[in-house]
């Protein structure tokens, strides 16, 4: 038969102070943690930023009259290709398209796309390092802009 230790106040110091030990250990590394992979705000003021919401509505509709398809992919060399139809399915002429690769959490810093226009696609003139990146593309033609934001793995 296995012998029993006694319940002392000695025993029940010890428990206590390893319990709520560990509890304030793993606090301090996730708040540790929390603060190392923090990348930043959206917005620094979200009051100021509501002001303008009613202007970034119209916008997303003159966009979406436009009736244009605007998609990015990394291809196997890691360049970004970016393929623009208009409203009748065919590839858009005479667009600038351009785009600001972000890593998602700040890690990186951004980068700056430039395109040029190969086979009726456009195609980053670098490649973009591996990893996760979320990329703001817009396309300009004229007065015209279609601008979206998508995740590349």
């Amino acid at each position: 038969m296995a012998q029993r230790h006694p319940i002392t106040g000695r025993r029940v110091a010890i428990w206590f102070v390893a319990f709520f030990g560990i509890v304030i250990a793993v606090n301090l590394l996730m708040a540790r943690l929390a603060i190392g992979t923090f990348g930043g705000t959206v917005v620094d003021n979200s009051y100021v930023a509501s002001q303008h919401y009613n202007a970034w509505l119209a916008a997303a509709r003159e966009q979406s009259a436009l009736g244009w398809a605007v998609t990015a992919t990394r291809r196997p060399d890691n360049r970004i290709e970016v393929l623009t139809l208009g409203r009748d399915g065919a590839a858009l002429r005479g667009v600038v398209v351009s785009a600001i690769a972000s890593h998602p959490l700040g890690r990186a810093a951004d980068r700056r796309l430039a395109f040029t226009f190969v086979d009726g696609r456009f195609v980053s003139d670098a490649p973009l390092p591996a990893g996760r990146w979320q990329l703001r593309v817009e396309a300009r033609q004229g007065a015209a802009r279609y601008r979206i934001v998508q995740g590349l793995p």
